[in-house]
């Protein structure tokens, strides 16, 4: 890529300060927003089947209620294109802001939806129309977060500091298990059948308060700005009106789209699978108790938040594609020790299988926020990387509880899973293969493919300067 701006050009740095107010930002939101969408698979796995398909038998009731889960991963790529375009033309903070409210609001009245007993067809009806706003919240959260922070930093260190917003994925996961692992230990199954799975999704009003209240309190990204300030100056010159942000990434990045979507697949797939599917499998399958299950998950997840910002930090130094493949390689043959450690039934062999998944996990994840952001432009950012991110995930983490669900159902074993999950891995190699690396990359830089950067010795005041001003307005 081109060198760095000039001092002219280049937006002031953050202070170290600034900087960890944005990223606690990002991270508090993130937590909230996962725990929402993570406490509703939780409980798709654990109760939905009975309450609100409560006529099918409990395999065939706890299908339908992955599906109803599944159903808001369609909302996501929606959501990714309207919150991608909004936050390519009026900034990151506004549109995380509506993400949480959305998000927030949904899951508290998930708590509130009468079961199939009282109501009938509109129970489901209702779980699955809250599900979908769920899912086009979601879809905006993502890119908006990572976004944030990376605008923010500095290139020497945005696989650490990227990183801890991809931590609200476990964070959230943990806060999720956590409430529903209390509420199953202190209650009958009954109980918890009855009313207990309401209380988690009703704390979510409580959680939404407390994230508006330190997201409302950042700035918006200087990168954006000073993007946003160099498209008005063009406009106000008479140059050539804009076209969307949505046009511009599907027609100058559409090969970084694709390697964004193939490496979601694994990662992905894989994390629905040992988070989400694990509970229908241990509970349905093995017979253990909810308690069992939820506590394994408990542990992975606490392990993983820990291992995310040191796979950001690694990523810094070695690169983004090589940790990345490592956790991609790792998932595909962990898959087939992760099942037998299950089937021992033994609750140490369940934490070691979850956690070490979630380890190889980890090593996608954490650098992912970085690597997305590194391949777009400034005014098309939001909508590149959410569009990459969101619509892999309606081929990979929607289907995949399902597909799991299925598989074990016709085939009574586990081994036809293990074999969906090293495939996934394979199309991610595959998509990190063609993938550039792109750790140190200036985002302010960042062009789209065919175009020329922009060397930042021209941008001294001359009239080549100006020419590659305008040439950097349009490219961003």
């Amino acid at each position: 890529m081109a060198g760095a701006p000039t001092a002219v050009n280049a937006p002031p740095a953050p202070s170290p300060k600034g900087l960890t107010r944005i990223v606690a930002a990002s991270l508090v939101g993130t937590t909230i927003e996962w725990y929402d969408y993570f406490l509703y698979g939780s409980a798709a796995a654990l109760v939905f089947g009975k309450v609100f398909f409560p006529e099918s038998d409990p395999l065939t009731g706890t299908l339908l209620a992955f599906l109803t889960y599944a159903i808001g991963f369609a909302a996501r790529p929606l959501g990714a294109l309207v919150f991608g375009h909004f936050g390519d033309r009026i900034g990151r903070k506004q549109l995380l802001v509506v993400s949480l409210l959305m998000m927030g609001v949904s899951s508290a009245l998930i708590g509130c939806v009468p079961g199939y007993a009282s109501i009938g067809i509109a129970a489901p009806i209702l779980l699955t129309t809250l599900r979908v706003v769920q899912g086009f919240a979601l879809g905006g959260e993502w890119g908006g977060a990572v976004l944030l922070v990376s605008e923010h930093g500095d290139a020497r260190r945005r696989g650490f500091w990227a990183s801890w917003p991809q931590g609200g994925a476990p964070a959230g996961n943990l806060i999720a298990v956590g409430v529903l692992s209390l509420m199953t230990s202190v209650q009958s199954d009954a109980s918890f059948v009855a009313w207990g799975w309401r209380i988690p999704f009703l704390f979510s009003a409580v959680l939404v308060g407390i994230g508006l209240w330190v997201r409302l309190s950042v700035d918006e990204s200087p990168l954006f700005k000073a993007a946003q300030a160099k498209a008005a100056a063009r406009a106000a010159a008479d140059g050539p009106a804009e076209p969307s942000p949505l046009v511009s990434v599907l027609r100058q990045h559409w090969r970084d789209i694709l390697v964004a979507m193939g490496a979601r697949i694994a990662e992905n797939i894989s994390y629905y699978v040992i988070t989400a599917f694990v509970l229908t499998y241990c509970v349905d399958h093995l017979g253990l108790a909810k308690q069992t299950a939820l506590n394994a998950v408990l542990i992975g997840s606490a392990v993983q938040f820990c291992l995310i910002p040191m796979f950001g930090a690694l990523s810094d130094r070695v690169g983004r594609k090589p940790v990345y493949l490592v956790g991609a390689v790792g998932v595909g043959v962990w898959a087939w020790a992760f099942f037998g450690l299950l089937d021992t039934r033994s609750f140490p062999m369940l934490v070691l299988a979850v956690t070490v998944g979630l380890v190889f996990h980890s090593a996608m994840y954490a650098p992912q926020a970085a690597f997305f952001s590194e391949l777009f432009a400034t005014r098309m950012r939001f909508s590149g990387a959410s569009i990459g991110a969101q619509f892999a995930s309606v081929a990979a983490g929607a289907p995949a509880p399902l597909i799991a669900v299925a598989l074990l159902a016709h085939y009574g074993d586990s081994t036809p899973v293990s074999v969906y999950l090293s495939l996934a891995a394979v199309v991610t190699v595959i998509a990190l293969l063609f993938a550039k690396e792109t750790r140190g990359r200036d985002l302010a830089e960042v062009v789209p493919d065919g175009a020329a950067a922009v060397p930042a010795r021209a941008q001294a005041g001359t009239a080549a300067g100006a020419a590659a001003d305008a040439t950097d307005a349009a490219a961003v």
